[in-house]
């Protein structure tokens, strides 16, 4: 039985261990827990600043990246989420759901940058190149269904709108669980999972049409 399209982009997504990265995490900051870094980096203890970034940002750049499909723009949305985070950072009520809060400022970024590219595409201003797409990012050992297969997938993702995208994204891509999702994006989970529905009948379509 052929392997469900987004099983085939889960794969792509992490290749680390959790286990090994959450021991190299403890080498780097002393396991120090969010809440007691963003406390200290209110107080602008630079180090407690630093640990925060290198903590999450790998893991968000992965993430982001794969979200708009591109690497200039991932790392436009990186700055400006990282600059929001310095800014706002006094404002945080809890300390300790600062992962959440961060994902939350991240995924306003990329929807922003996911809908202005939409829109030069549409009005054939945007010049730029998709380089940071499923095939691209797929193992170089991938045989040559599984990369027609994931650019079908890519094709179909362009023209998923924002929301729905980043949804499903986070969802089969990351493997992430629907509540976090509804929090980051900030909506229910019942729009969680219309979204993440909608964007796999639209994905469904287009695979289906072309592989005809």
């Amino acid at each position: 039985m052929p392997e469900p399209s987004s099983s085939r982009a889960r794969r792509i997504a992490a290749t680390d261990d959790v286990g090994s990265v959450a021991k190299r995490r403890a080498l780097r900051d002393g396991g120090h827990p969010d809440g007691v870094l963003v406390v200290r980096a209110r107080e602008g203890d630079r180090w407690a600043q630093e640990v925060l970034f290198r903590r999450y940002m790998t893991p968000l750049a992965g993430t982001v990246t794969h979200i708009v499909g591109n690497v200039a723009d991932a790392d436009d949305v990186l700055q400006d989420t990282f600059a929001d985070v310095l800014r706002d950072l006094p404002r945080l009520r809890e300390p300790e759901a600062f992962r959440g809060w961060l994902y939350r400022i991240a995924m306003n970024r990329a929807r922003k940058a996911l809908r202005k590219r939409r829109l030069l595409r549409f009005l054939g201003l945007d010049g730029s190149v998709d380089d940071a797409t499923l095939a691209i990012e797929a193992s170089s050992a991938s045989s040559p269904e599984v990369l027609t297969e994931l650019r079908l997938l890519d094709e179909a993702l362009r023209r998923v709108p924002a929301d729905e995208r980043i949804a499903w994204m986070l969802r089969h891509v990351h493997g992430e669980q629907l509540e976090d999702i509804a929090s980051w994006i900030g909506c229910s989970l019942a729009t969680v999972k219309r979204r993440i529905e909608a964007a796999q009948s639209r994905i469904d379509l287009h695979v289906n049409g072309r592989a005809r």
